[in-house]
């Protein structure tokens, strides 16, 4: 399987959380019952697999494979896409620090959670669709076939080595528990 085949089934995951994110800001807004740890959990997901595994595998593997290959790092799609894992890093960490916040009594924290839950969905499917639309094709084009194969180990190597083994799979469990809390 090509690396940006397995990076795109990732976003699949990733775009289930999201959904279940809006949808938890949604009973949030309007009243529903919701806990904060629903938000703190989300925030979990995001900081251990959005971030900690599949970000990890871009900026570690598969932008200076793609940086070797003639594409600068610091501008064009490869720095626009950075500039975004940051602030969907900003995002998250903004989202668990409101979650905590109203965990611990303070109801003006659930307007803070429901924006940085908005914020970080809005900007995570418009990064997910530059990734797929530009960032991947154009990786798929630049570079090499052989190199690819090695991307793809690369891959392997911080799901099993880096993030630790069984912990892709915690992240895959803790994504349909997420979609389960929301569904009712």
């Amino acid at each position: 399987m090509k690396a940006t085949q397995i990076l795109m089934e990732e976003h699949r995951v990733i775009e289930r959380v999201i959904g279940s994110l809006e949808a938890g800001a949604d009973r949030l807004e309007r009243g529903d019952a919701i806990s904060p740890a629903f938000f703190i959990d989300t925030s979990q997901f995001i900081k251990g697999f959005a971030d900690g595994c599949h970000h990890v595998k871009e900026e570690k593997v598969l932008f200076p494979a793609m940086n070797d290959a003639g594409l600068p790092r610091e501008s064009g799609p490869i720095g626009v896409m950075l500039a975004e894992h940051e602030q969907g890093r900003k995002y998250a960490r903004a989202l668990r620090e409101a979650a905590e916040q109203w965990q611990t009594g303070d109801s003006t924290a659930r307007a803070r959670v429901i924006a940085n839950a908005r914020g970080y969905a809005a900007l995570l499917r418009q990064h997910i669709a530059k990734e797929e639309g530009i960032l991947f094709p154009l990786a798929d084009q630049v570079i090499p076939l052989q190199t690819q194969d090695k991307v793809a180990e690369g891959f392997e190597h911080v799901e099993h080595e880096e993030t630790g083994e069984g912990v892709h799979e915690k992240y895959l469990a803790l994504a349909t528990k997420l979609a389960q809390q929301v569904a009712n």
